[in-house]
């Protein structure tokens, strides 16, 4: 049986398997030992099994008014401890900026006053909301949820594409993506110190609660979704169900006396 990596080339970029020519990086030893004795035939159907997996699970995507299932590399992306521990410092520190930007835009806004940043670039921007200047959000965190897009560039350095907290989506995928990834090389997982992901709603559920307002010791906490026909549908109804919240859309809330409230199946709306 030949080699599936025999014809394998790498370019002059950063490689994530391959240090050089037939030299394995030792985050990968576990997945080329894995990956090696596969032929083409068994490499595709996993890969299909892959595929009808998510779409037995609604984890889908609209192309052309056609549903198809996300798109996954039967190659997983390895980070070690040591690159790993590095690389969520460094996205934290980046986060916590971002988190005093905004306290500072919404509130004193020295940044502008000490000609660090031009007003006229506050000012231009559709997403500042000038209703919001001066609110302190309970705990003063107004970043949730964040989500920062990273690339290694040609020397295998992460850079940062682009930052995106205004409630991005995408951690379903990773959530899925590791449910479907444990059933296709069930060995590697039960052999390796993997980290684990499936901690995240009730993370999310925590930082959610503690953003109620002050005096509130049990707030409830729903996800708010567009409808089904939404791009994110399939994320805002998992995280619902895994955090164990309501899903709910905005005719099933009421605002009264500056309180938004849940219509629920018993009638009176639940304060939120």
């Amino acid at each position: 049986m030949a080699d599936i990596f025999d014809s394998y080339t790498t370019a002059e970029a950063w490689d994530e398997m391959f240090e050089r020519p037939g030299v394995v990086r030792p985050a990968y030893e576990a997945v080329f030992a894995a990956l090696n004795p596969l032929d083409s035939l068994e490499l595709r159907y996993r890969t299909d099994q892959m595929a009808r997996a998510f779409t037995d699970r609604g984890v889908t995507y609209s192309y052309g008014g056609e549903e198809r299932p996300f798109p996954l590399d039967l190659v997983p992306r390895l980070l070690d401890a040591v690159e790993w521990d590095r690389l969520s410092r460094g996205v934290r520190q980046r986060v916590l900026a971002l988190e005093a930007f905004l306290a500072d835009v919404y509130g004193r806004q020295r940044v502008f006053k000490d000609g660090v940043v031009p007003y006229r670039l506050l000012y231009s921007s559709p997403h500042f909301h000038r209703a919001a200047h001066g609110i302190e959000p309970p705990n003063g965190v107004r970043i949730h949820v964040s989500g920062i897009d990273l690339v290694r560039d040609e020397e295998g350095r992460f850079r940062v594409l682009e930052d995106n907290v205004r409630v991005p989506s995408g951690v379903s995928y990773v959530i899925e993506n590791r449910r479907v990834m444990t059933r296709t090389f069930p060995a590697l997982f039960a052999e390796q110190p993997v980290r684990p992901v499936d901690e995240y709603p009730q993370r999310l559920l925590a930082a959610l609660r503690a953003c109620a307002p002050e005096g509130v010791t049990d707030p409830v906490v729903t996800v708010l979704t567009p409808g089904v026909a939404n791009a994110a549908y399939f994320e805002h109804a998992l995280l619902a169900r895994l955090m164990g919240v309501q899903l709910v859309e905005g005719r099933d809330l009421v605002c009264s006396g500056n309180r938004v409230r849940m219509r629920t199946t018993r009638g009176r709306p639940r304060s939120t």
